[in-house]
């Protein structure tokens, strides 16, 4: 990466971190792209160059938590680690790095899952890259035996993810604590693999001994 590009990034970042803080002090609605550029650093210009609304900066948060989960995968797993383990290594990571600012992560939450009719398309292209992300990983689980192969992908990630939304519940209405979040993911991420195991035993055939 270039000394330029190096900038631009640290910039984009900043922007990103500004208004995370602010929307979590002050709401969502409540904060301006002029509030964020003063606490940013920079001009409104550049803010602007970066993000032509708020919807945008929130859009450029969740490409930043695709690029943190990618890292933290290549840092901590690795390709032949088991679905399960990758599975927390990518959920745990969006967690901590979803619930640093409780406020913004619950403004986050809920752009994500309920995205408003006209970001619909912005959505859809995000949620493509986070399939690029996990299709691999699931293909190789298939591989392993680990996974049924006639399940297909989309329905197994949509298993972690509605999982991942049932922990974020229990989070925020405080029937989990932080503490709790791992195992409790676990445990779920296993009974989940339990249903989608693929069948390799053979079953003994059940037959009656007739005295003669």
């Amino acid at each position: 990466m270039s000394i330029r590009e190096e900038k631009k990034k640290k910039t984009k970042n900043a922007i990103l971190q500004a208004a995370i803080t602010l929307f979590t002090q002050n709401g969502y609605d409540q904060t301006s792209i002029e509030e964020i550029s003063k606490s940013a650093g920079v001009g409104k210009g550049t803010v602007y160059s970066y993000f032509q609304t708020k919807k945008d900066i929130i859009k450029g948060f969740c490409e930043y938590d695709l690029e943190q989960i990618h890292l933290e995968l290549v840092k901590n797993s690795n390709p032949d680690a088991s679905l399960l383990e990758q599975m927390l290594t990518i959920y745990m990571t969006e967690f901590k790095h979803v619930t640093r600012n409780r406020e913004f992560g619950r403004l986050f939450m809920r752009e994500s899952v309920f995205p408003d009719d006209a970001d619909v398309k912005d959505h859809c292209e995000l949620e493509d890259k986070y399939f690029q992300l996990l299709f691999p990983i699931v293909t190789r689980a298939q591989d392993r035996g680990e996974v049924r192969k006639d399940a297909e992908l989309l329905h197994i990630t949509a298993h972690f993810y509605s999982l991942y939304i049932l922990i974020m519940s229990a989070w925020y209405t405080g029937r989990l604590s932080t503490e709790e979040i791992e195992p409790a993911m676990e445990t779920l991420f296993r009974q989940a693999l339990e249903g989608l195991k693929a069948n390799t035993d053979i079953q003994p055939q059940h037959i009656e001994k007739i005295d003669e």
